[in-house]
């Protein structure tokens, strides 16, 4: 350690929890010193010729010198294929059990002595090396895998392994989870370690809290995803392919993912973006649905101080007339910064002042991180330290209770990969219910532990159950925030099975969206930040996490009254939209930027209530097919390159396209359309895409487009909803779905269907099923 990093650290935290952190950071290092087993001397192994082919249900077995591959194509076209013999199962990311195999797809030879299994939407073809080829029904290659390459210790132990790949050079990569220089990943090297990057982020940093090895590439030759099922540290290399001029060749793109160790398996799907996006929802399970009121304006604060200070902050709202869901408390409102607890001398009488709020449509949520304070006397701790033989806390290898620096102190971590451990944290959230919280949000929980150099987590080699099979950090890391929320969620449908819980977390893993959303974390204030809180949602809503959202305003420091209305702008129209800032970072209440600032926020706040309805069709379209509410403007269109290319709008469901104005002083901005006509909400001008227009973006809004004949339900004048349906063009009709929420319980939503057309200069609105009035009222515009 470095005298800086000691200097740093008391800076940061004070002497005594800076004292602390080095404290911690040793002892971590000297945990994993005795503990990691050295790599000494290892062997290199690739799988070698292959021997002999075995078919079997949906696929096969084909069996190289030195190593086995297996290929599977489940029934709904997901493909799945590992080395050295690895199972899909155990996986955190799939929900419940393997799909079945499809009947109709078998192993047959190839050509040059390789072998495939064709299927409805993929073939796989494996050469005679062991290179893997994922290719249309028509024959195009999407994806190359080079045989891929193992290196072993020669003592024993996890080996190490690396996958290299190559797309069409006009691919473009997208995903990897929250990933703020997206969403589309240029050149460079991508780590997968979910990390807390210590107080604020911009564009430049990597890796984030949520990190997850699934890949979306787009390509003029389709579209698929390939998920690598290992939640070991690792990092994946990306380099975009280039396409020669002339007579040149083509250079094509690359990806290299190296892991630390763990099994080398992987699940496929291709078709269309939309298709792609259900199969990876039918494998990782639906997206849960969130209760209606979470789709309105939420306002959190670290530092509300008091229930007074709450009750001000609601009451400005209410006497300047916005719109507000729910209303955050951070740490402070806990004793002592202890989860499960209140500090009843500023806090007296939660339970009041929640029933106080409910009664005028405002819901309570808390915070709640994983990091339980080592204090004997502290009820959560002593509960849990007899949970089962060994109680609920993670163990270094000797079998020592783990111990970090959080907020609260000294601190122990529960085990979440311990199914007993899940049951008891998910029993504790029967206290905050009791409180009067509708809701809860996990913090903290990648796992943090504040050290002054190296990660700031637990030690890589301290021990943890995973479901009964053993393991260490290095696995277990990844998936902990995942876990948490399991434990969180089933905790609290089973303390509520009437309501559907509301639980977001900002650490997770692929399939985290069964259990909620996530937002961006600590985001930097400033213009960088707010072009990396679009950046994160797109991102996140690819790899199958529709609900998401940033800290409008950024988390540290006091926006300008310009930024905070172009953040306002765009988290008016993301999933969830809420306000946060740290203790010291200044306010993020409207009416705190002057006149102008609140009458522009009011505006957004106002178009976010009349589309609630719309929200509620996007989450209850989500859960049933995955898509997700925002979507990069080539969802519909991912063979258009100049639309691969834009990062700056996004597609609002299929109706909206969105153009947020991130660049300070903007009064125009460019914005590329898709394919069709497009109407400017604002002025009726119409436009036809595909092209590039340039629209006014006074501070007052930003520029929204419907799209032609488009069917869209909003919230009429009078609160009821109604169909706003855009004109289509002569010649070409239109429509869209309504799919309104039925309450916060779990009674099924009715889809409806309508179709829309232009007949003698007349808008005709038709619904599936429905003969005559479609029983909503309508309002065309655009004619």
């Amino acid at each position: 350690m470095e005298a800086r990093d000691l200097v740093r650290s008391v800076r940061m935290f004070g002497s005594v929890r800076g004292l602390r952190t080095v404290r911690s950071a040793l002892r971590r290092r000297g945990a994993d010193a005795r503990a990691l087993p050295r790599r000494g001397a290892e062997r290199a192994r690739v799988p070698g010729p292959l021997v002999e082919a075995e078919p079997g249900p949906g696929g096969g077995v084909v069996r190289f010198a030195r190593s086995v591959l297996r290929v599977r194509v489940a029934v709904g076209g997901a493909v799945f294929w590992s080395w050295d013999g690895a199972d899909p199962l155990p996986s955190y990311a799939l929900a419940g059990t393997v799909p079945e195999a499809d009947p109709r797809a078998a192993l047959e030879p190839d050509k040059e002595g390789g072998w495939q299994v064709v299927s409805e939407r993929l073939t796989f073809a494996v050469s005679r090396h062991g290179a893997v080829e994922l290719r249309t029904p028509g024959g195009v290659v999407l994806r190359r895998e080079l045989p891929p390459r193992w290196w072993e210790p020669v003592a024993g132990g996890d080996a190490r392994w690396v996958q290299r790949s190559e797309v069409p050079a006009d691919a473009r990569f997208f995903g990897l989870g929250g990933r703020a220089s997206g969403p589309r990943l240029r050149d460079g090297v991508y780590r997968l370690w979910n990390t807390d990057p210590g107080g604020r982020f911009g564009p430049a940093d990597d890796p984030l809290y949520l990190t997850m090895p699934v890949q979306l590439v787009v390509a003029d030759a389709g579209t698929h995803l390939v998920f690598h099922d290992n939640s070991w540290s690792g990092r994946v290399t990306l380099r975009e392919g280039e396409e020669g001029a002339g007579s040149g060749h083509d250079r094509p793109g690359t990806c290299e993912v190296r892991m630390d160790g763990g099994p080398l398996r992987c699940w496929a799907v291709a078709g269309t973006p939309a298709r792609v996006l259900q199969g990876w929802t039918a494998l990782t399970g639906a997206p849960a649905l969130p209760p209606s009121w979470a789709l309105g304006a939420q306002h959190a604060r670290w530092g509300f101080g008091s229930e007074r200070e709450v009750r001000r902050i609601v009451a400005g709202y209410r006497e300047r007339g916005l719109p507000l869901s729910a209303v955050h408390l951070d740490i402070d409102h806990f004793d002592g910064n202890r989860a499960f607890t209140v500090d009843r001398g500023r806090f007296p009488d939660l339970p009041g002042l929640a029933r106080e709020l409910r009664e005028q449509g405002v819901r309570l949520v808390s915070i709640v991180d994983p990091a339980v304070k080592a204090e004997p006397g502290y009820a959560v701790f002593d509960a849990g330290a007899a949970v089962g033989d060994r109680g609920a806390f993670v163990r270094d290898a000797r079998g020592r209770v783990v111990r970090g620096e959080v907020w609260p102190g000294e601190c122990v971590y529960p085990d979440f990969t311990d199914p007993r451990v899940r049951e008891w944290w998910g029993g504790l959230y029967e206290e905050r219910l009791a409180q009067g919280f509708s809701g809860v949000w996990h913090d903290m929980n990648e796992p943090v532990s504040f050290a002054a150099f190296g990660d700031p987590t637990l030690p890589r080699s301290a021990r943890h159950c995973l479901e009964g099979r053993g393991g260490d950090h290095r696995e277990a890391h990844n998936v902990y925030g995942l876990a948490m929320a399991r434990a969180g969620y089933e905790g609290l449908r089973r303390l509520r099975p009437e309501e559907r819980p509301f639980l977001f977390s900002r650490s997770g893993w692929a399939g985290m969206q069964r259990y909620g959303g996530t937002w961006s974390g600590d985001v930097g204030t400033g213009w960088p930040g707010l072009r990396a809180s679009l950046a994160l949602v797109l991102g996140l809503g690819l790899c199958g996490v529709p609900y998401s959202g940033p800290d409008v305003g950024g988390f540290d420091g006091s926006p300008s009254p310009e930024l905070y209305v172009r953040w306002f702008q765009l988290g008016a129209y993301l999933p969830l939209f809420r306000t946060h800032a740290a203790m010291d970072a200044g306010r993020r209440e409207p009416w705190e930027f002057g006149s102008r600032a609140l009458e522009y926020a009011r505006a957004a706040m106002e178009e976010r209530e009349r589309l609630r309805p719309y929200f509620e069709t996007l989450a209850q379209s989500a859960a049933l097919t995955g898509a997700p509410y925002v979507r990069p403007l080539w969802w519909g269109a991912p063979g258009d390159r100049a639309l691969r290319a834009c990062e700056d709008a996004f597609l609002l469901g299929d109706a909206l396209l969105v153009a947020p104005v991130l660049e300070h002083g903007a009064d125009r901005r460019a914005v590329r359309l898709p394919r069709g006509r497009w109407y400017d909400t604002a002025t009726g001008e119409v436009f036809e895409g595909p092209g590039q227009v340039l629209l006014d973006a006074p501070l007052s809004r930003v520029p929204v487009l419907a799209r032609a004949g488009s069917v869209l339900p909003v919230r009429g004048a009078g609160g009821d909803v109604e169909l706003e349906v855009w004109a289509p063009a002569a010649g070409r009709g239109g429509g869209g779905l309504v799919v309104l929420d039925t309450g916060d319980g779990r009674a099924r939503a009715e889809v409806e269907r309508y179709s829309t057309r232009l007949v003698d200069g007349r808008v005709v609105v038709e619904r599936e099923g429905v003969a005559g009035p479609v029983g909503r009222p309508v309002r065309v515009r655009g004619l």
